[in-house]
């Protein structure tokens, strides 16, 4: 090897690496506005917030800045409404199953800022959406469709992929009695076949009424049937331990056979010290209705009996009760 050969191989290397030795500073991506709300496998972002009688609960919804290096800018992030993404989804999703349709959640149970602030040095803004929930008809599936707004005179971009611009939040109202419960220790029978195999779901959903109540559907009805609402079972629940059941309905026909009471049980987690384990349990669930629109010429009766059991597991290390709860 000559020694000319030499010399210029080591000017090659001495330029490509002095070229290459800063560019880990330099940013490698946009700095783009995007929501933190990942879709679920129901096409929305599953948000909850703990319900107050006549009083607002406030959510803290993330906006971030992408990008490799940190934001230098102070930036005012402007956000509305999106009501037309709403509707593409519910038509892409379900077609002519309008019942299946989520609504859009009625500005007289929120408030959103028109901009969220994200200050220089920081890549995350938080926006605070206040929720008033007293009076929601939980039977239907309530979204707040948000989007973030292009601004020509703005210092900020939109990220242009639809999931990041937008944010489809499904609004999930929670007490300390409502969520999944689990009814594998429920029966449910047709009068005159109690010797049969009865009918068990596995998990039986419940929905936010006021603080202390909750509703879920009658027997194996669940959100899948159009005229749930026609089949809600309303449980009270009192601070001396007992649950009071009732419909609103008088088509149902609806009759509680037996009191019903329930228990509180708390246990920390044997593998993750910091998880608090907390059960709710309703004993002596015995009631009777009827379907009169399953069949439309037989009004069938059916009963129900046994117990049931929610389990709510919340991280003690987290102060914000929607976060700490592991939904």
């Amino acid at each position: 090897m000559n020694k000319s050969y030499i010399q210029l191989l080591f000017l090659t290397l001495l330029v490509v690496c002095s070229s290459c030795n800063d560019e880990w500073k330099e940013e490698q991506f946009e700095h783009y506005i995007s929501f933190k709300a990942p879709l679920e496998s129901e096409g929305v972002a599953n948000i909850y917030v703990r319900y107050k009688d006549g009083q607002k609960t406030t959510f803290m919804q993330p906006l971030e800045v992408s990008g490799s290096t940190t934001n230098d800018k102070n930036l005012s992030v402007k956000v509305g409404v999106d009501a037309d993404t709403l509707g593409v989804l519910n038509y892409e999703r379900f077609q002519t199953r309008t019942d299946f349709y989520y609504k859009q959640l009625s500005t007289d149970y929120f408030a959103i800022p028109s901009a969220v602030d994200i200050k220089s040095g920081e890549n995350t803004g938080l926006m605070a959406i206040d929720f008033t929930l007293k009076g929601i008809d939980m039977t239907e599936k309530w979204v707040l469709p948000l989007t973030i707004l292009d601004d020509p005179g703005a210092k900020y971009k939109v990220n242009p992929r639809k999931h990041y611009k937008k944010a489809l939040l499904r609004i999930n109202p929670f007490n300390n009695y409502s969520g999944t419960y689990s009814g594998t220790a429920l029966k449910v029978v047709m009068e005159g076949h109690e010797n049969e195999t009865p009918i068990v779901k596995s998990q039986i959903k419940s929905y936010v009424v006021d603080e202390n109540t909750i509703f879920f559907y009658a027997g194996n009805i669940d959100e899948e049937r159009k005229d749930r609402k026609n089949y809600q079972v309303f449980a009270t629940f009192n601070d001396k331990g007992g649950v009071s059941f009732h419909s609103t309905n008088p088509n149902m026909k609806f009759v509680v056979k037996k009191d019903a009471s329930y228990t509180v049980s708390e246990q920390m987690d044997a593998v993750r010290p910091y998880l608090l384990h907390r059960y709710i349990t309703i004993n002596n669930v015995d009631y009777e209705f009827t379907d009169y629109t399953l069949v439309s010429t037989t009004a069938i009766k059916f009963k129900v009996s046994g117990s049931l059991i929610l389990e709510r597991q919340l991280n003690t290390q987290i102060p914000d009760e929607d976060q700490a709860i592991e939904w």
